[in-house]
């Protein structure tokens, strides 16, 4: 019972009246037809009394004639009328839903304005500027800092401590070799070259290529 007392809606008003809009169409379309066979029919008499030479019949008939083709016509006007009335319908239809989606949407955007604050909004991008900047400002003045502690004349300081630090390990390697080689006269200082002679240049780039340096 609920169900039977419902409000239309204006989709199913106009379901309703395409529906009966259909039923019309259908109805002048069975008419026309039946026209159309009537006037074949009334040709054909009048072909009929032509030949048997009735022009009293003839003219009756045709008279007769003129006036079916008249309602076949009309019928197709109706139709036509029909026709566009249920585009019409359909169209108004069309036109309210995009109306109500409008109307929803300025509802939606007068709730926004309402809840938004130019003037706010304007000084919080300000702020966010603002901000950005001193971020980006610290972060120079951080990698000038950087760069200054860890600059240039430092890695060469780096550089030449490493560089020492190799000469120094081959000078160990040499002294040891030295340490170890057997001792000559003082009185044969050939002898004593002769040995001292004994760490060619081979060794010394033997030396430097098994710590890495070419």
């Amino acid at each position: 019972m609920a169900g039977f007392f419902k409000k239309k809606t204006v989709d199913d008003v106009i379901k309703e009246q395409t529906k009966e809009l259909r039923g019309t169409q259908r109805q002048i379309t069975r008419d026309r037809t039946s026209l159309e066979k009537q006037e074949k029919q009334l040709e054909m008499e009048i072909k009929k009394m032509a030949k048997t030479g009735n022009k009293e019949a003839c003219t009756i008939l045709a008279k007769q004639l003129i006036q079916l083709r008249r309602q076949k016509n009309r019928s197709y006007a109706v139709g036509s009328k029909v026709t566009s009335m249920s585009s019409q319908t359909k169209l108004m239809n069309s036109q309210m839903k995009m109306a109500g989606a409008m109307a929803t949407t300025t509802k939606t955007m007068q709730a926004v304005n309402k809840k938004m604050d130019p003037q706010k909004m304007q000084q919080t991008m300000q702020n966010f500027q603002k901000e950005n900047m001193k971020m980006e400002m610290s972060e120079e003045l951080i990698n000038d800092t950087l760069d200054e502690i860890f600059d240039a004349s430092g890695d060469e300081e780096e550089s030449d401590s490493i560089v020492n630090q190799v000469l120094d390990e081959i000078g160990i390697e040499i002294s040891g070799k030295m340490v170890n080689a057997p001792s000559t006269s003082r009185n044969n200082p050939a002898s004593s070259t002769s040995k001292s002679d004994g760490i060619s240049d081979e060794d010394i780039e033997r030396q430097l290529k098994a710590l890495g340096v070419d």
